[in-house]
């Protein structure tokens, strides 16, 4: 007997769960460089359309069959009976798509952290292993009857079985592949790569936030009894404290430890929340979902970190420390808050040991066989078609190299790319003077003629406007104005991006060229002194220079003249 309320809360949530999709990819593009956008992007779609068949060919027997403790049964296009798992009142079609939305969501969690350097090809094989053998035999133990829920492990939404499996892949794959060219310096400190737009960073984030309520919440799969509609309540609540609570934890910690509260730091956190919390969601009080989202909110830092200084793992948009460590850490928390409404009590409600033991043992065990499983795979990989793209299609971008696609932004001027190639060999000697190109001096257009001089003054765009009037108000009548980038001897204040000192050795700034001879030179000098002093770094500079002639091409007039106002 089907209930439809029970299938629609299915549906619904799988419709959600398959958005997240949309999200992943937005967060991750923006967290990377523009010339990689489209790769990204079809990596997300395809991550998606290859797990569908392969789940349905394989994995969802292997996760959801009968057959044993370890491992399900092999049934292509699910053609057998699977009464022993199906949910009360849910036909098997729609658990089916409940179940697949899962496991893409696991593979896609992968692309971020060998985002910019992976051959797509590599990609498309790995992500159908995920969805075939990987993902659904760890599945199998936690959510399939296996050996971890006989034991009584908790993970209610996939901490452990979708995020924490992705990320151990991450974590692995990003290892075997090495960092983007560029990241380290040669004796080893990170640099900052900057994501192209935060914007899609953001929105991603966002999109997801959104769609967890149906990926924590539907996972009760049931919405027909009060028992069910209470645990959904609690499950909405507790995932967006946890998530909330992560944040602002994360912008203090962050405004303490670089001075001020890091942007995509604090959005990463978000994802901390949420990914940790969804192991016990169903299980813990909003009090002890609020300690939990605390925790992620600080060990989300300090793994990034981690990965980026010690370990020398360069995940482009945190995916191992969000899905890998908060994933397995809410799990095991999970095994202390619980509060013996939807499992056995926690550590800290009187529980005792057990849950706690029972969580820790099966994180452990299920990042073993991840860890091994997925370096067999990437090791084949590696040694038969390649896992990275060759350096000089890692330089020109993904897109182009990998998918013929010149610019995922046609129409927008993006800022070049540009790597320090360290192994150039600086070049000396004098020229033959046979190929010098022989310097000719023109001669002067008006002997006699008033003095031209040009003056070219670099400042910060906000004393633009102040600047402009200043020379008007002294009898400027004409200046171009350019927006350049440039550095002093401070090479800019430093700042960071994701824990990183960001080496700002080019600063945006406004160059302002006038050419006088009417007004008086130290006159616009001393204007322009004034009104740009600040007494901190980065006020700019005044340069002047000789001017030989000026013409103005309307008129014809040369010089003096060519600079005057029509009367």
């Amino acid at each position: 007997m089907y209930s439809g309320i029970n299938t629609v809360w299915v549906l619904v949530g799988a419709a959600l769960v398959f958005f997240m999709q949309a999200g992943f990819s937005m967060c991750e593009a923006g967290f990377t460089r523009a010339k990689n956008t489209g790769n990204i992007l079809m990596k997300n779609l395809m991550d998606f359309c290859i797990g569908t068949p392969c789940f349905w060919l394989l994995g969802f027997g292997v996760m959801f069959g009968a057959g044993g403790s370890l491992f399900g049964w092999f049934d292509p296009g699910v053609a057998k009976d699977y009464g022993h798992i199906l949910p009360s009142g849910v036909p098997l079609w729609a658990f089916a798509i409940f179940q697949t939305v899962f496991c893409a969501t696991s593979a896609t969690i992968v692309s971020g952290a060998m985002a910019e350097r992976t051959k797509f090809s590599a990609y498309c094989i790995y992500s159908a292993c995920i969805s075939i053998f990987i993902y659904p035999v760890s599945g199998h133990w936690i959510w399939g009857g296996g050996w971890l829920s006989q034991l009584g492990f908790h993970d209610f939404a996939g901490s452990t079985a979708v995020h924490m499996v992705g990320g151990i892949c991450a974590l692995i794959g990003a290892k075997m592949l090495g960092p983007r060219i560029g990241k380290y310096e040669s004796n080893g400190k990170p640099r900052a790569i900057l994501g192209h737009n935060l914007t899609f960073a953001a929105l991603g984030v966002f999109i997801l936030w959104f769609c967890w309520f149906g990926f924590n919440g539907a996972s009760t799969v049931a919405m027909d009894t009060d028992e069910a509609i209470t645990s959904a309540g609690l499950i909405f609540f507790n995932t967006n404290m946890a998530a909330a609570v992560a944040c602002c934890v994360t912008l203090l910690f962050t405004w303490i430890r670089y001075g001020k509260p890091d942007v995509s730091m604090t959005y990463n956190a978000a994802l901390a929340g949420l990914v940790g919390i969804t192991a016990g969601c169903d299980a813990v009080s909003p009090l002890g979902a609020a300690i939990m989202g605390a925790v992620f909110g600080i060990v989300i830092v300090l793994a990034v970190e981690f990965f980026d200084k010690v370990a020398k793992i360069d995940d482009p948009v945190g995916a191992i420390s969000v899905h890998g460590v908060c994933g397995s850490l809410g799990t095991i928390m999970t095994g202390l808050f619980a509060t013996g409404v939807s499992t056995q009590k926690g550590l800290f409600y009187g529980g005792g040991f057990r849950l706690l033991g029972v969580q820790i043992l099966g994180v452990g065990s299920v990042i073993a066989y991840v860890a091994v499983i997925i370096t067999i795979v990437f090791f084949i990989i590696k040694k038969t078609i390649g896992l990275r793209v060759d350096a000089e299609d890692e330089i020109a971008g993904l897109d182009v190299t990998e998918h013929g696609l010149l610019s995922a932004y046609a129409g927008f001027a993006m800022l070049p790319e540009s790597i320090a190639d360290e192994s150039a060999v600086a070049v000396g000697g004098d020229i033959p003077v046979s190929e010098a190109v022989p310097v000719k001096k023109m001669p002067s257009f008006s002997d006699g003629a008033p003095k031209l001089t040009k003056v070219e003054i670099i400042c910060k765009e906000a004393r633009l406007e102040t600047l402009k009037n200043a020379m008007t108000a002294i009898g400027i009548t004409g200046m171009t104005v350019s927006h350049v980038m440039g550095c002093g001897m401070q090479k800019g204040k430093p700042e960071y991006y994701r824990g990183i000192p960001v080496e700002a050795t080019l600063l945006p700034k406004v160059q302002v060229d006038i050419v006088v001879s009417k007004v008086p030179v130290r006159s616009v000098i001393e204007t322009a002194k004034k009104v740009l002093y600040t007494g901190h770094i980065g006020d700019g500079k005044i340069f002047v220079y000789d001017v030989e002639n000026v013409v103005k091409v309307r008129t014809g007039e040369e010089g003096y003249d060519a600079l005057q106002d029509v009367e």
